[in-house]
């Protein structure tokens, strides 16, 4: 099984930026996870949708997996490694800094080409979503999503992972805000420019078909594009 801990650093001020020094520090601390399988750190992007416009991505977030709860656990309680992202000085460079946080189970969905053919000079791209609501039958919901939709993702060109992820319960010792999402899904392109054409493309119309043939649901869904960098993982 596979847990993973998503981590958002967002801020109104869609202009600022965290300096290099702390976003290597963060980095720093990432990679010193003793239990960690894969860490994922993300950074804004920019990518049009034709359907969606769901203002600025965070200014950070981070996407941690672990085999046990237990592991991921550790790292958040009272003394855990990551109460060293929890120091004020670290955020510094975002006035009003809001940091959130969930723990998930990843359910993978196969591409037709797993291996990355980046363009050049671009980082990797991923599409974090979530579906921040609830939904009037969850069973019904999830039966629907996890039997059509990834189905639709796996035709976009350039994609070259899908996950889909639920809900799990868990515990913690962060000063952190704890949300409940009811599902979130990250897509993993080449580029930039690959997320946008496919956001503009015919799987993208027929992603939102589907949308609209979904169970009953509350609180519709938001879209951030990221910037990719693997810190402890397949890639690094």
């Amino acid at each position: 099984m596979t847990f993973v801990h998503f981590i958002h650093v967002e801020c109104q001020d869609a202009g600022r930026t965290i300096a290099p020094e702390r976003l290597e520090q963060v980095r720093q601390v990432v990679r010193s996870i003793p239990a960690l399988q894969r860490g994922l750190f993300y950074l804004p992007a920019q990518a049009r949708d034709y359907y969606t416009n769901d203002g600025p991505s965070p200014r950070l977030a981070l996407q941690l997996y672990y085999a046990r709860l237990e592991e991921l656990e550790d790292t958040i309680r009272a003394d855990g490694i990551l109460q060293q992202l929890a120091q004020p000085s670290l955020w510094q460079d975002l006035p009003g800094v809001k940091i959130n946080h969930q723990v998930m189970y990843a359910r993978p969905f196969p591409v037709a080409d797993p291996q990355p053919q980046p363009d050049a000079d671009s980082p990797m791209c991923a599409y974090l979503v979530h579906y921040p609501g609830y939904a009037e039958n969850f069973n019904d919901w999830l039966n629907h999503y996890l039997d059509f939709h990834p189905q639709i993702m796996h035709d976009f060109p350039r994609i070259r992972e899908v996950e889909i992820y639920t809900r799990v319960d868990w515990r913690d010792a962060m000063p952190w805000e704890r949300v409940e999402h009811m599902q979130r899904n990250r897509l993993i392109f080449d580029s930039p420019a690959a997320l946008e054409a496919g956001l503009n493309g015919p799987i993208r119309h027929r992603m939102r078909a589907d949308f609209e043939a979904f169970p009953p649901f509350h609180g519709s869904n938001i879209h951030y594009p990221m910037l990719l960098q693997e810190l402890v993982g397949k890639s690094s």
